[in-house]
């Protein structure tokens, strides 16, 4: 990929993504086929902020971890009720830098 396209990805999606990730991303996207520059633009990255949002409104229930794709934690934390709660206060300060992980493995299954 040409690197102002890549550049402009990363510009673009920066607050997805933990900072030390953004240098290795950058390598990854310089060596991808012209090909995946199409579906890379369509894939979909969890906005942590949103996230975060959520687990503060309804992290208790287990959506913070629906909506960052961890299927079995989300039903473990909704039958257990977050854990107590205890969980769903753990959550408020761990769930931003699990969104910005899942979307590097999504990122790194793409290519």
């Amino acid at each position: 990929m040409n690197a102002q396209n890549v550049d402009a990805f990363i510009i673009a999606n920066r607050r997805n993504f933990r900072d030390y990730h953004i240098p290795l991303i950058r390598e990854i996207l310089l060596k991808a086929d012209e090909s995946k520059w199409v579906m890379l633009q369509s894939l979909d990255f969890k906005d942590p902020t949103i996230a975060l949002v959520v687990s503060l409104l309804v992290g208790g229930l287990g959506i913070d971890r629906f909506y960052v794709g961890d299927i079995g934690l989300g039903v473990v934390k909704l039958i257990t009720c977050g854990g107590a709660y205890i969980w769903t206060i753990v959550d408020w300060f761990l769930i931003m830098g699990v969104a910005k992980d899942k979307n590097m493995e999504k990122l790194q299954m793409f290519l």
